[in-house]
């Protein structure tokens, strides 16, 4: 039997434990907060907010993990100065009194993105689409116009020098 568990308040398991997911709070019985007591659920659901952006020849793609939020509670809007915008709320779970809660890591509270958009998007062709908790946002680019090249002949001119000769 190891005496460095006892050190950490008989969590051998969480500490040791490759798999577990359990962080180690050195504060957790000390009366001051914790630095995880710091965290409000609006941060914490906005840094749990996961949102990834491609681009493809023909549009900004973005795909945002939303699970267990409906479409109805997600806003997504455009600004004049080509700002994308993604909120909402995840809303928290009713407690019952008898239920006992061995774990809470789901986050809730207000999210917000926001992600300022190239020059070539098509603001007013924004369309978005939810499937199995995936918020897809696509945003067409402009065509990326070739520039006019005219071709100018270059012409060689000889320096011919002329003398005139007067006679007096």
């Amino acid at each position: 039997m190891s005496i460095i568990p006892s050190f950490f308040g008989g969590r051998r398991s969480s500490i040791f434990d490759p798999f577990s997911l359990d962080i180690w709070d050195p504060f957790k019985d000390f009366p001051i907060s914790s630095s995880s007591d710091h965290v409000s659920s609006e941060t914490s659901a906005l840094v749990n907010t996961r949102v990834d952006w491609k681009e493809t020849p023909e549009a900004h793609v973005f795909k945002a993990d939303l699970p267990g939020i409906k479409k109805e509670e997600i806003k997504v809007e455009v600004e004049d100065d080509r700002i994308l915008q993604i909120s909402g709320e995840r809303n928290v779970e009713k407690e019952d009194k008898n239920d006992t809660w061995h774990r809470v890591e789901r986050s809730s509270g207000k999210f917000t993105r926001r992600f300022r958009l190239p020059e070539n998007a098509k603001m007013d062709q924004v369309k978005a689409a939810m499937e199995n908790g995936v918020l897809t946002i696509t945003v067409p680019k402009e065509e990326v116009k070739k520039p006019d090249v005219k071709s100018i002949e270059i012409s060689v001119q000889e320096n011919r020098c002329s003398i005139k000769m007067m006679f007096n």
